[in-house]
């Protein structure tokens, strides 16, 4: 399957699988056979994907990194209690609209045929995210990431339905939008609610768990190359052993990063207890995890991070 551009160029989808997940190397996401063959048969199937795991586990990054390697346009759509369609997909432009049937008025063009014609035609029509996903005019591929649709109200996922299925909205004002090339559609959920059947039924379906060391490690040198090898071997290895203790929020890949491109800026080549205890707030975050943490809890754990080879 290729897109062609406006301006002649054409992209094709990836080969094989492991051009893939060399493209996805070069935007610095490290993806796993199961993730990526997941990935891999939604671009070649068409189908939606849909990613359930921790918050933190890279979910969201990789729609952006599959952006990225299909040279595509990142359209995101962050979910949200009450979110409807005016927010989601379309609403018309009532302030413009008013102000164009004055100037209609006040020329004498006001004809009510004509009027509804100028009125509700794409020029006063706000595109959402579902609807520029869509959008026959596009001059590049999309990729539609739905963000977090555990957050969104069942309403919701039932418009979804038809949206995943025929890829299509229907405006009452200027009929039935159709996209020309499908965008690629990654969906993601926390688990904060259980998401129907229905739309998982329509999706490949991945879940992501935390990375093991090895993979952990992998993603740090990819995403801090400025760390030295062994400050990333002994901070991995201090979140993996963060994970296993008795936590409200469990720190994840997202918060291993940012915890190892503080210690960078802090000019740390090794892990330090010091530093550790003044930037713990980066991983934690909440006062019940720190007050846990705190203390003899996380000197025993960078005792062993530091100690092992």
């Amino acid at each position: 399957m290729q897109y062609h551009h406006g301006r002649s160029e054409t992209i094709t989808f990836p080969g094989s699988l492991s051009d893939l997940r060399a493209r996805l190397g070069e935007e610095r996401y490290i993806a796993d056979q199961g993730l990526a063959v997941s990935l891999f048969l939604a671009l070649r199937l068409g189908r939606p994907l849909f990613l359930e795991g921790e918050a933190g586990v890279g979910k969201t990054s990789l729609a952006a990194a599959v952006a990225a390697a299909l040279d595509a346009e990142l359209i995101r759509l962050q979910c949200y209690e009450g979110l409807d369609i005016s927010h989601a997909v379309y609403e018309w432009d009532y302030a413009r609209q008013l102000l164009e049937l004055r100037i209609l008025d006040v020329a004498g063009e006001l004809r009510r045929e004509q009027a509804h014609r100028e009125l509700y035609s794409d020029a006063f029509l706000i595109k959402r995210p579902l609807l520029q996903a869509i959008d026959p005019a596009r001059s590049r591929p999309a990729v539609l990431l739905i963000d977090e649709i555990d957050r969104a109200d069942e309403e919701f996922e039932g418009y979804l339905l038809e949206l995943l299925a025929e890829f299509q909205v229907t405006i009452p004002e200027l009929g039935t939008v159709r996209a020309k090339e499908p965008p690629l559609v990654i969906l993601t959920s926390n688990r904060t609610r259980e998401v129907h059947d229905a739309l998982k039924r329509r999706c490949l379906y991945q879940w992501i768990e935390y990375p093991t060391f090895e993979k952990e490690l992998a993603i740090v040198r990819a995403r801090v190359p400025g760390a030295s090898a062994r400050l990333a071997e002994q901070m991995t290895r201090l979140v993996q052993s963060l994970r296993r203790q008795e936590l409200y929020k469990v720190p994840g890949v997202s918060e291993t990063i940012d915890w190892v491109t503080a210690l960078v800026a802090l000019d740390r080549q090794a892990l330090d207890p010091e530093a550790i205890n003044q930037t713990l707030g980066l991983v934690l975050k909440t006062k019940e995890d720190l007050e846990s943490v705190r203390g003899e809890t996380i000197g025993s754990l960078v005792s062993l991070a530091m100690a092992e080879p």
